[in-house]
Order: C-alpha cells, then sequence, then structure tokens
C-alpha cells in the first residue's frame, strides 16, 4: 500500500528529529562511560552539570508539539509505516506520556542528584560508611517516588517503577515468580550447606592482574566481540554500555585473589554485547535499540555467563588455557576438579560473586527491600539493618561492614529501582531460551571445542537482531513456544546442582 503525503512527511520528520534524540543519548552514554571509567574524581561536580543540561535539552527534544504532531500522524497509519518505526512511536508516545508531567528543571535537577549520588556511592563502598550516602540516596528515592506519582498515581509507586524495566511487570507477578524461586531452590540450597563441598584452594591465591587481562581479550575473541566494534574497560562496578550496533563497551574489575570474578564478569557483559552488536541496522538511533527489556538483556548475560560459561563443557574446554596463562595456581588441577570448584554452592555476602544456585536469593533480598522502601515501610536510614536480617534470614550470614552490605551495588545511587527484580527474570528467561536451542543444535558438543558461531547465530535470528521490537512475551513465545514458565529454571538449577553434590 502506498504511502499518504501526510505520513511519508511525517516520516521524514521523524527520522530528523530521531536523529537529535540520538546524538544526545549517544553523548550521554559517552560521558557516563568515562565517568565511570576514567574521569578524575574531582571532574564529578562539573559533570552533574554538564548530565543536568544534557538531560534538559534531551526533554525538550522528546517533549515538543513538533514530535507530538509527527508521532500523532505514525500511529494512526499502522499499516503504512514499517513494524519497526511504528514500534519506536508506541515507545516514544509511552515515554512522552510519562516524562511530559515532569517539569523540565526537575528533570534535570534529578539528573545532577543521581550524578552526584553515584560519586558519594563511590566513596561510601570504599569507606564503609552509609551515613555518607544516606542522604544523597534519600534524594534519588525522593525523585523516584515523586516521578511515579507523576506518572501514575493510582498504582502503588513501585509497581510503576518496575515497568520502567520490564514492560506489563508488577509486584504481584514478580511475588508469584519468587515465590517459586523460593520453594523450589530453599530445600535444595539447605541440602547443600551440609554436603561435603568441592576443594576450592587452588581458585584462592594469586593470580596477578596482567595474565587476568590477557585472559579477557582471550574471551572477548571466544565469544566473538568484534574488537573494532567493542572495547572494554575497567571500573569499580562493572557494566556494558552501547548506544548503537558499532560502539559497545564493556568493563569488567579484576580481584588478585579472585580470577574467577573477573572472567566471569567479563563473559556476563560480554552477553550483553552480543545483544547489542547484532541488532539489525535499522535500529541504530532508535530507543529499540536498547532492547526487549531488561529482563530479556539480563537473560543474555545470565545465559552466557552461566548457562555456558559455568557448563562443564566450557569449563573443560578453557582450562588448558588458563593453565597456561596461570602454571603454577592451576598446576595439576583437573577438569573434573576446575568444575567442581567454578560451580561450588555456598552463601555468600557479594551478589555479582554469588554461585548460580544462591543468586537468586540475593536478587530477592533486594526485591523485598525495594518493595517496603517504597510502601513507606521501611526508611532509607532502616536499609543497612534490614539488609542484614534478610541476609540473615535467607543465607544465613550477616555482612561486617556496609560495604559488603548495602553499599555493594551501585543500582539505587542511579536510581534503578525496579531493576534488580529483572537478574532473576533474566535467569529464568535463559533457562526456557536454553532448551529450546537444544532442541536445534548441539549446545554442548559446539561449546566443548570452543566455537561459539552456532549458539550466537541462533540467538542472532530469533532473539538479538529484533531490539526492542518485540516484546518479552512474545519473544518467549516466539522463540521457545510457551510463556513465560519459571519452572524450567527452578528444574534446571535442580538437576545441575543435584547432579553436581550426588543428590540424585
Amino acid at each position: 500500500m502506498s504511502k499518504s503525503v501526510a505520513v511519508e512527511k511525517a516520516l521524514t520528520r521523524f527520522h530528523e528529529q530521531a536523529r537529535l534524540r540520538a546524538a544526545y543519548r549517544h553523548a550521554t552514554m559517552i560521558l557516563q562511560y568515562d565517568a565511570d571509567t576514567t574521569m578524575p574524581v574531582a571532574g564529578a561536580s562539573i559533570l552533574g552539570d554538564t548530565m543536568g543540561v544534557l538531560a534538559e535539552k534531551t526533554y525538550e527534544a522528546l517533549v515538543n508539539d513538533d514530535t507530538r504532531e509527527t508521532l500523532a500522524v505514525l500511529l494512526a497509519a499502522k499499516d503504512e509505516v514499517p513494524r519497526h518505526i511504528y514500534r519506536e512511536a508506541e515507545e516514544l508516545q509511552r515515554k512522552i506520556n510519562k516524562i511530559s508531567v515532569v517539569p523540565a528543571k526537575e528533570y534535570g535537577d534529578y539528573e545532577r542528584a543521581v550524578t552526584h549520588a553515584t560519586h558519594v556511592w563511590r566513596q561510601a563502598k570504599l569507606a564503609a560508611d552509609f551515613n555518607m550516602f544516606a542522604p544523597y540516596l534519600q534524594a534519588v528515592v525522593d525523585y523516584a517516588a515523586r516521578f511515579a506519582k507523576y506518572y501514575d498515581s493510582s498504582r502503588p509507586v513501585y509497581d510503576v517503577l518496575l515497568e520502567d524495566y520490564e514492560q506489563g511487570m508488577t509486584m504481584a507477578k514478580l511475588d508469584d515468580f519468587f515465590g517459586v524461586v523460593r520453594q523450589e531452590l530453599t530445600p535444595l540450597i539447605a541440602r547443600i550447606a551440609k554436603a561435603p563441598q568441592p576443594d576450592t584452594a587452588f581458585l584462592n591465591c594469586s593470580y596477578p592482574l596482567p595474565q587476568q587481562e590477557q585472559l579477557a581479550h582471550y574471551l572477548m575473541n571466544i565469544l566473538c566481540l568484534p574488537r573494532d566494534r567493542c572495547a572494554i574497560g575497567t571500573t569499580e562496578h562493572p557494566f556494558t554500555a552501547g548506544a548503537n550496533n558499532h560502539d559497545v563497551r564493556i568493563t569488567t574489575h579484576y580481584y588478585e585473589q579472585d580470577m574467577l570474578s573477573g572472567m566471569f564478569t567479563v563473559i556476563h557483559e560480554g552477553g550483553h554485547a552480543l545483544y547489542m552488536l547484532h541488532m539489525a541496522d535499522e535500529l541504530n538511533g532508535t530507543l529499540l535499540a536498547k532492547g526487549a527489556s531488561s529482563g530479556i538483556h539480563e537473560s543474555q548475560s545470565r545465559f552466557f555467563e552461566n548457562f555456558i560459561g559455568r557448563s562443564e563443557p566450557f569449563l573443560r574446554f578453557i582450562l588448558p588455557k588458563l593453565q597456561e596463562l596461570f602454571p603454577t595456581q592451576l598446576k595439576g588441577v583437573t577438569a573434573e576438579q576446575f568444575y567442581h570448584a567454578a560451580n561450588r554452592s555456598q552463601p555468600s555476602l557479594i551478589r555479582i560473586h554469588a554461585d548460580e544456585l544462591t543468586y537468586p536469593l540475593h536478587i530477592l533480598i533486594r526485591y523485598e527491600l525495594e518493595k517496603q522502601l517504597f510502601a513507606g515501610e521501611i526508611a532509607v536510614a532502616d536499609l543497612p539493618q534490614k539488609w542484614n536480617e534478610l541476609y540473615q534470614t535467607y543465607l544465613g550470614i550477616t555482612p561486617p561492614d556496609d560495604g559488603q552490605g548495602v553499599l555493594q551495588d551501585v543500582h539505587w545511587s542511579n536510581s534503578y529501582f525496579g531493576y534488580f527484580p529483572t537478574y532473576a527474570l533474566g535467569s529464568a528467561y535463559a533457562a526456557q531460551f536454553l532448551a529450546a536451542m537444544e532442541h536445534d543444535i548441539d549446545v554442548s558438543g559446539t561449546v566443548a571445542v570452543g566455537d561459539l558461531h552456532p549458539v550466537i547465530d541462533w540467538l542472532k535470528d530469533r532473539l538479538f537482531c529484533f531490539g526492542g521490537v518485540k516484546l518479552p512475551e512474545e519473544l518467549l513465545i516466539d522463540i521457545t513456544g510457551k510463556p513465560f514458565a519459571p519452572h524450567c529454571y527452578t528444574d534446571y538449577l535442580k538437576h545441575k546442582y543435584s547432579a553436581l553434590y550426588g543428590l540424585d
């Protein structure tokens, strides 16, 4: 069907507007990446002002009559508009409906508050001093709660915040999901706590950082990450950033006494990067280049980190390279010993270092705290105590200080309230994707020889290329033939860890 003149004009104007919005997003991404990797400490205050100005300009480029008129034409002509353009128009309209109720100056002030909070969080974490961070966190919490009420005062604040990361997600749905996780995994975790543990002494020694850096670059090659489009840096709390499929940046953190942490971090962030790098070119410069949802994004980081990276075939494949880089530390270690040691399950304090089985309990703790915080049941000042209580309840351990407790994650300083549940959702999505993938290709066989191309190509064709064009539930049904099925995840964990610990 030929396009009407009005639609043709609207499409032309839409692309012009999109270029400006994409430029602001790209600039913001680069500045934020620099702030988290190489910026001098003293630059934080000036950067906060810069980010505030960019936020105001981004706001103005989105919330204006020209954009509203363009979207109105496109949304009224669904059959005349390419699917990815129509989906972006829907997303932009949804974003405008939210952001337009926030005054531009207040939005800029919020961005400044987040930048300052993130800077202070780094200092507070190093000092293990929550009181240093508390007033900055309070400001960010207040903004998040106020904005949520602006967006939709008829719903609970936390339900509104959850939708920023997983469209359609609610506390009721998450309560059901975490109920399955708690019911199915807690008994197994208790049994494993009483079982003989594998020897991990060879992991608890010095692994020089230069060799760990060599390993990171080797892993990027194994993950098929093109170095002309994907860079790596270091930071306190690793993340992945990207504005298009030509500029994606991952980060890691090396610990001399914990080589596996850096190794699995590179694989985790590499999963995020693969998703971004293989989105269709037509999505560059659009909001859809961010992916279907945070949960779907995390499904890829968790898929490569755990379902591939912690699998027996992959660890058996990678061990010779590790013994080449660390010949003294890993001398005489067998593939079976390495597999068991790398998958040892025991309660731990730090989420990003948690084993695959106990990891969802770390997320459950954060989910419960966020629910209580935005329901007014606890205050910001209560977080350290409540954090410690929940760690004792769910994992039987208590953090010795705030640095290893409530201050360990950067997310709250960035106002990412509602993001944490997507880590667990992502793991569950990944279990369904793996089950479907195994019907089509020999996953274990190809991983065993270090050839991830078949795995990546399978995901590229069914998931990566679509970016945010398809919503999570649509992707799950298209790829697996089923809606979200939490028991697929818990069954996978029960099977793997029962076998590891001889509990079958």
